[in-house]
C-alpha cells in the first residue's frame, strides 16, 4: 500500500438531539461520508436533515456508505440501494457513489479509501493570507493535582481556513472573554497568546497549513479552554481577524418542510412556518452556535440580535434552527449581508 494522502475525520453525531454539534463540525469539512444503516429503512428522519445541512455548508463531495450489509440478505440490500437512489434524487448527493460496507467486519473499507482519494479532491488552499483558524474543540490537558511548574496552557483544536500558523507566533482569539458592563451592555476582550506547540494526530509540527485538524498549544489560562469553552471562536494573527458582530442582517431561505421529525404512517411532514418577530432561533455561524432574537422580517431579509457576539464576516453562510417539540430543528439557511460591529477592547 502506498501513502497517498493524510485525511482528518470529524465524527458528526447522527442523533437528532445533537444536530447543532453536527452543524458545528460541518463548518470545517471538505467532503462528507453519509452513513446509512442497511438494516433500517431509508431515509431515517436525521438522514434527510443531515443531507440538508450538507447542502447548506456547500459540501459538494459526498460518498454514501451503506453500512451493516452483513446483517441483511442480498435482496434486502438491493431494495435499500434503490431506496437510497430515490432519496438522493434531485439533492446535492445525486450521482454520488453508494458503497456497501461492513465496518465491523472491515468489508470494502479499501474501496472507501480509494473513493476518498479519487473522488474528494484537495481544495485550493490559501497559504499567503493572515492565518485564521476556526475552533471546534478546546481542552485543558492538565491532570488533576498537577504542580504549578508542570501546568500547561490551554489547547484549541480546529481547522486552519487560510494562512500558515507557526510555533512561537503571537495570536489573538476573538470574540475572547465576553462580559457585561454596569449598564448591561455586552463587551468582549480578545484573548492574546502565543503558539507553544502544534500537533496533527500525534505528529508535532513546526508550522501548520490549511486542511486537516490541528491542535494548537497556547499560553492561555487552561480554565478558559476547559470543556470546549473556546468552541466557535476564531484564532489567528493579531489584529487581522474578522469583526465581531452582535446584530446581523441576513438574506434567508426556509426549507419547505420540517426535516428530522418522525411522521405517523403516510402523514406529510409539517410545513416550516415563516419567521416571526421576537421569536428566538438558534444560529450556526462557522462553528459558533448562538441564540438570536428576530428583530424584524421583510420578505427574505431579517434583522437578528445575537445572544452572544460572533467573530464572522459579511457573506458568511449560516444555518437556522427552531425549537420544535423540545428539540432544535433545521428550518433553513441564510447569508450575512451586514451587521452591527461590537468594538473589541
Amino acid at each position: 500500500m502506498d501513502l497517498k494522502r493524510h485525511v482528518s475525520f470529524v465524527d458528526c453525531p447522527g442523533h437528532d438531539i445533537l444536530m447543532a454539534t453536527m452543524l458545528n463540525g460541518a463548518a470545517v469539512m471538505d467532503g462528507a461520508l453519509l452513513l446509512i444503516a442497511a438494516n433500517e429503512s431509508c431515509p431515517q428522519p436525521q438522514t434527510s436533515e443531515h443531507l440538508a445541512a450538507v447542502e447548506i455548508m456547500r459540501l459538494k463531495h459526498i460518498i454514501i456508505l451503506q453500512n451493516k450489509i452483513d446483517l441483511i440478505t442480498e435482496s434486502a440490500g438491493i431494495n435499500q440501494y434503490d431506496a437510497i437512489q430515490r432519496f438522493i434524487q434531485g439533492t446535492i448527493a445525486d450521482g454520488s457513489p453508494i458503497i456497501p460496507i461492513s465496518a465491523q467486519l472491515r468489508y470494502n473499507i479499501d474501496a472507501v479509501s480509494e473513493y476518498i482519494v479519487n473522488k474528494i479532491p484537495v481544495p485550493v488552499r490559501d497559504f499567503t493570507s493572515a492565518p485564521q483558524m476556526i475552533v471546534i474543540r478546546s481542552f485543558d490537558v492538565n491532570k488533576p493535582g498537577a504542580g504549578v511548574d508542570d501546568l500547561k496552557g490551554g489547547v484549541a483544536g480546529g481547522s486552519i481556513l487560510q494562512g500558515v500558523l507557526k510555533v512561537g507566533q503571537e495570536i489573538e482569539v476573538r470574540p475572547g472573554i465576553v462580559s457585561k458592563d454596569a449598564q448591561g451592555k455586552i463587551k468582549c476582550n480578545p484573548i492574546f497568546s502565543r503558539v507553544v506547540s502544534l500537533f496533527a494526530e500525534h505528529n508535532e509540527l513546526k508550522y501548520a497549513v490549511p486542511g486537516g485538524l490541528i491542535g494548537v498549544g497556547t499560553t492561555v489560562d487552561p480554565t478558559l479552554t476547559r470543556a470546549d469553552r473556546l468552541v466557535g471562536q476564531v484564532l489567528g494573527e493579531v489584529g487581522k481577524l474578522p469583526d465581531v458582530f452582535i446584530e446581523i442582517e441576513i438574506n434567508f431561505f426556509l426549507l419547505r418542510r420540517l426535516l428530522g421529525v418522525r411522521t405517523q404512517g403516510g402523514e406529510k411532514q409539517s410545513k416550516v412556518q415563516k419567521l416571526s418577530k421576537n421569536e428566538v432561533l438558534m444560529l450556526n455561524i462557522g462553528s459558533m452556535c448562538t441564540g438570536a432574537r428576530v428583530l424584524s422580517v421583510k420578505s427574505d431579509m431579517s434583522k437578528m440580535q445575537l445572544t452572544s457576539p460572533v467573530c464572522t464576516k459579511e457573506g458568511e453562510k449560516i444555518a437556522l434552527s427552531r425549537r420544535v417539540d423540545k428539540h432544535w430543528r433545521l428550518i433553513g439557511w441564510g447569508q450575512i449581508k451586514k451587521g452591527v460591529v461590537l468594538e473589541v477592547s
